[in-house]
C-alpha cells in the first residue's frame, strides 16, 4: 500500500471487529466535503463540494476554511491552528471534534458530534502520521477497551506495518512481533482482530 503519494491509495478503511469502522487518511493534506471527485474525506451533510482543508504541519494541525468554518465557535479567516478537543463546526450543521490523544505520536481523530458521517459510513477519520495506536489506553487513537495489549500501526516508506507484543497472524501467515500489511490484509491476534479495506 503507497502510502505518501496522493491519491486513492492515500486512504482506506479500518475495520476493528467488535470495535467499529475508520477512513483513515495518510495523506500530510485532506480535503473535507460532498462525497464528489476530488475530496479525500466525503461527508453526507449539508456541505460544500470542498468545505475545508486539514493539513499536518510538523506535530500541528491547521484548517483552511474553503467554505463557511467555526472553530471553538469563532469564524475561521483564512486558517487557524487545531488543539486537543477542539470543535470545527463545517456551515451550520455538520460538527466534528479534533483529538490528539497519544503525545508521541502526531496522528489525529476527526469524531463526529453531529449525527453525520462519512460516505462509505465510518465510527471516525483518522489523520495517520508516522504511528496509530489501536488498543485499552485512553490515549490510544482507538480506543479497544477489551484488547489485552496495544497493537500499533506504523508506516516505513510506502508501505505500513503492525506490530505488537507476541505473535499474531497476517492474511493467515504467521509474524512474530512486526509484520507488513497489505491493501486488503485481515490481521488477528490474541484478544484482537481488525482488517484493512482499499477505498
Amino acid at each position: 500500500m503507497t502510502a505518501r503519494n496522493h491519491g486513492s491509495n492515500d486512504r482506506f478503511m479500518l475495520w476493528i471487529d467488535s470495535v467499529g469502522g475508520y477512513w483513515v487518511c495518510l495523506a500530510e493534506e485532506v480535503v473535507l466535503g460532498q462525497p464528489v471527485g476530488g475530496v479525500d474525506v466525503p461527508i453526507l451533510g449539508d456541505l460544500s463540494k470542498r468545505h475545508a482543508r486539514i493539513r499536518r504541519d510538523g506535530e500541528a494541525y491547521l484548517v483552511e476554511a474553503l467554505r463557511p468554518v467555526r472553530v471553538a465557535g469563532q469564524p475561521v479567516d483564512g486558517v487557524a491552528t487545531l488543539q486537543d478537543r477542539a470543535r470545527i463546526l463545517l456551515g451550520d450543521r455538520v460538527e466534528l471534534r479534533f483529538r490528539k490523544p497519544h503525545p508521541l505520536s502526531a496522528t489525529a481523530r476527526l469524531e463526529f458530534s453531529s449525527g453525520h458521517r462519512t460516505q462509505p459510513s465510518s465510527d471516525a477519520v483518522l489523520l495517520m502520521a508516522e504511528t496509530c495506536v489501536l488498543g485499552p489506553s485512553r490515549q490510544s487513537h482507538v480506543v479497544c477497551r477489551a484488547w489485552p495489549n496495544e497493537v500499533v500501526l506504523c508506516r516505513r516508506g510506502d508501505e505500513l506495518f503492525c506490530r505488537t507484543a507476541g505473535s499474531f497472524q497476517i492474511d493467515g501467515r504467521a509474524v512474530k512481533r512486526d509484520g507488513r500489511m497489505l491493501a486488503n490484509s485481515r490481521i488477528e491476534g490474541n484478544g484482537f482482530s481488525f482488517s484493512l479495506e482499499r477505498i
